[in-house]
């Protein structure tokens, strides 16, 4: 038994994890058998540098599979232009080609269109456009099949803009229950603030975060006083949130409780917080939604300070990312649709998602 653990502490390091990191990791069976399986199958028994050994071990808690080609980085052998054409950079579709896909769309969806008038679901006719045309101009795919759907309905009638009828169930009757006159009654307790748990913005270089690495203990961040002189200058000295729902969707309770977090803390401060739509997923998007939530946003007693999208920032986040990759903070995951799906089935599965939080919290400061 000995012996079986000095050979997995001697694979660990070949990896590039210090001495402290790996043996608390052999104290855990499940982790130890996890990252040793994810070492075989990316072939570096044999040993690797820091930066490869540092994404195993962060993936051995899922148990991801890891090849070759899902650890390419900057150092060994990214390629930009593979990325590149992943990504579709340099394909160019013209107004003509997308406007030609349209009309061919709902040439094949013409019969249910007009059965559903207004009602039709756009996101479909959205992914049929977008499969054929992967790189088209998202707004100018949602502009086009508008145009469309209103040249071949005209305008909205009174029946289109009529919810269907729902059947109401019966509220039980109401049981009165008697008051009881009450000669001491109980003095509400003294309103408190909930947001004097989030600090200044002068005093953000007192917040430390810890991240731990393969190739040293823990390490600690936090905002350096240059750095944060120069963003309070920046933003003169305001706190500045935002509030990102998905527009694929009506927003439910958990919704209102992030905006009470990011719009609260904003009006407190002073500051301005962005209503911003996380559109990365354009086939989804009804503007049917987006209405909803500015809506509900209003009725709720917030007010944006400014309504912007996810996807008017596409290119930044892009050059982001090929910039992570090449400084080797990330890497390709070259995984197929199939791949991805059976990871996230059993990532969803993973038995800590059903752990208490405390209990989560402990086993993770303890693998670590």
């Amino acid at each position: 038994m000995v012996v079986k653990e000095e050979e997995r502490l001697e694979l660990f390091l070949k990896t590039g994890l210090d001495e402290r990191t790996a043996r608390h990791t052999i104290a855990n069976n499940k982790v130890t058998n996890n990252l040793t399986a994810v070492i075989h199958e990316a072939g570096v028994t044999e040993g690797c540098n820091r930066t490869i050994g540092n994404l195993l071990y962060t993936v051995r808690l899922d148990n991801l599979k890891c090849t070759s080609c899902t650890m390419d980085t900057a150092s060994e052998s990214f390629e930009l232009k593979g990325f590149e054409d992943a990504c579709g950079v340099g394909v160019e579709v013209s107004e003509e080609d997308i406007e030609r896909t349209v009309n061919e769309v709902f040439e094949q969806n013409k019969g249910s269109i007009l059965e559903l008038r207004y009602r039709t679901n756009v996101g479909d006719l959205f992914r049929h456009v977008r499969k054929r045309l992967p790189w088209a101009d998202p707004k100018i795919v949602k502009k086009l099949i508008d145009a469309k759907l209103c040249e071949l309905l005209g305008g909205r009638t009174a029946a289109d803009n009529e919810k269907p009828s729902k059947q109401k169930k019966e509220k039980p009757a109401k049981v009165e229950d008697k008051k009881v006159a009450d000669d001491n009654p109980v003095q509400p307790p003294e309103k408190l603030n909930p947001f004097l748990i989030f600090p200044n913005p002068e005093e953000n270089f007192k917040v430390h975060t810890e991240i731990f690495f393969s190739d040293r203990p823990v390490l600690q961040c936090c905002n350096t006083k240059e750095v944060l002189d120069k963003h309070l200058k920046r933003t003169s000295r305001k706190v500045y949130t935002h509030s990102p729902p998905e527009p694929n969707g009506y927003l439910h309770i958990d919704h209102a409780k992030a905006m009470f977090v990011s719009f609260g803390l904003a009006r407190e401060q002073g500051g301005c917080c962005y209503l911003r739509y996380d559109d990365t997923n354009p086939e989804a998007e009804k503007k049917e939604y987006i209405d909803h939530i500015e809506e509900i946003v209003e009725w709720m007693g917030w007010k944006p300070f400014k309504i912007t999208y996810t996807s008017d920032y596409f290119q930044e986040i892009y050059e982001l990312a090929v910039e992570l990759i090449q400084r080797g903070h990330a890497y390709v995951d070259h995984q197929t649709p199939e791949e991805t799906k059976e990871h996230r089935e059993k990532k969803m599965n993973s038995p800590w998602r059903d752990r208490p939080i405390a209990e989560s919290l402990k086993l993770f400061e303890f693998e670590t």
